[in-house]
């Protein structure tokens, strides 16, 4: 490829390392290099455009760490192509390279930490994992009453199963025939979206504010007569919002006052519950009977844990029970006897305390430096926060020049529809937003703040 057609001199004020990988990205993005396009050799671009090898070294380190571009060794950088089909199509817009970056603030996952320590737990477990029976109640029944204790609303049954999206996956399969319209929020979490396409379910997307689905969003989407509505009632993926006690109730009564949908299911994901700051909340309160709740273990207590509780009607969670039981049967009864003792020692009660502090101060912090900045971010519960930028791709670009990794805001977008338009929600191509896992900003965000208040501000020539 001729160095000098790929880079326009005039479409950058300088020759910096950021420019140029500005540049470069609004070429991927323009479709003007394509997936598997070999980009010229350091030595090639730099005597072409008359900087140094490093000023090109350190473009095309930043495009690698933005996900734009690949090295191949001898062989060169190329465009970089689709992700690995082990991921459904949107969790492969969130997949990124591996490679170190300086503050990785792209992952949505709990800060290692401020885990609790498993070493006393396992020291307590078994030392074989035997079972009596293969047809034994799924969920131990000291586990049984701890979670049922806890829960926030009277769930006919419970049962434990692995991770909340398995949770949501099985619920969705009991709930869901091809066809049938979902109420999701938008933006909302991917892999939802993903999981109400192999279903072959319309999603109907909703608009959100800082305590999550809007009822009269809400009210416009129960027109089209859906069989369900996924939402997250705390510290919601990406967006930080959390319902309120009054906005719960005013969902559950908008779905009560709503025609030919007396057999919709609410399925909630409070995946951060245990590092929430607002209180417990569901709609099973003033629907029962017709929601199912999921509380995942993995934010407050560890992902690799893979266990989450669902509860809701004894008859449908029989018969995800039922279904389960020709597949995995059931969750590890070690993993059980674990998370029980995670959930009743005093000292990892503590330490889920002190995690559920740490990641409020840290957002307040992150979310004060940002808004001083004139970074429109509304306040945020949980770990993640949803930053408007100018143009998404020269966002991640330039904060992947700075060292810095966020998540694309795209994937967490509902395709537009009808719904989108009616609720006034405005998408742009590529989208015009990005999640920061703030959970991951340990220190500095004054720091952290300057580099993203920079990439939320910046758009490089060709709009995007």
């Amino acid at each position: 490829m001729d160095a000098v057609r790929l880079i326009d001199l005039a479409d950058f004020a300088d020759a910096s390392p950021r420019s140029i990988a500005g540049e470069v990205a609004r070429l991927v993005n323009a479709g003007d290099l394509a997936a598997g396009d070999r980009l010229p050799t350091v030595r090639e671009l730099a005597a072409a455009i008359g900087v140094s090898p490093a000023t090109i070294s350190q473009a095309w380190q930043a495009l690698a760490r933005a996900g734009l571009i690949e090295s191949r060794g001898r062989a060169g950088s190329f465009v970089r192509g689709a992700a690995s089909a082990r991921l459904a199509p949107r969790m492969r817009g969130m997949g990124l390279p591996d490679d170190p970056v300086r503050l990785d603030l792209s992952r949505g996952t709990p800060d290692p930490l401020l885990l609790p320590a498993l070493g006393p737990a396992l020291s307590r477990v078994s030392a074989k994992a035997e079972t009596g029976s293969y047809q034994a109640e799924p969920v131990i029944p000291p586990l049984a009453r701890v979670l049922r204790d806890s829960w926030p609303s009277e769930a006919e049954q419970i049962m434990v199963v692995d991770g909340a999206l398995d949770a949501i996956s099985r619920t969705l399969e009991q709930v869901v025939r091809f066809g049938d319209r979902v109420v999701v929020e938008s933006p909302g979490f991917p892999p939802f979206l993903d999981l109400l396409e192999v279903l072959g379910a319309v999603a109907v997307p909703v608009r959100l504010d800082e305590h999550g689905i809007r009822p009269e969003a809400l009210a416009a989407a129960l027109r089209k007569r859906p069989v369900a509505v996924l939402l997250q009632p705390r510290a919601q993926n990406p967006t930080g919002a959390s319902m309120t006690r009054a906005r719960a109730q005013a969902l559950a009564r908008t779905i009560e006052a709503a025609e030919r949908v007396e057999d919709l299911v609410v399925i909630e994901d409070d995946h951060s519950g245990l590092i929430s700051i607002e209180g417990d909340v569901t709609l099973g309160t003033w629907l029962p009977g017709r929601v199912v709740h999921v509380r995942s273990f993995s934010k407050s207590h560890g992902p690799d844990l893979r266990i989450a509780a669902l509860g809701g009607p004894r008859d449908l969670v029989e018969h995800i029970a039922g279904r389960r039981m020709l597949g995995p049967g059931w969750t590890s009864r070690m993993l059980q006897t674990i998370l029980l003792d995670l959930l009743t020692d005093g000292s990892s009660i503590d330490a889920v305390a002190e995690a559920r502090r740490a990641y409020f101060t840290r957002q307040r912090s992150l979310g004060d430096a940002l808004r001083a900045r004139d970074v429109a971010v509304a306040p945020a519960d949980g770990i993640n926060l949803w930053m408007p930028v100018l143009g998404e791709r020269s966002a991640l670009v330039q904060l992947a020049a700075a060292g810095i990794r966020v998540a694309a805001g795209t994937p967490f977008l509902a395709a537009s529809d009808a719904t989108d338009a009616a609720n006034g929600m405005r998408q742009r191509a590529g989208g015009d937003y990005v999640r920061v896992t703030v959970g991951a900003v340990r220190e500095q965000a004054d720091a952290v703040a300057d580099d993203l208040a920079s990439a939320a501000s910046h758009l490089v020539a060709g709009g995007y």
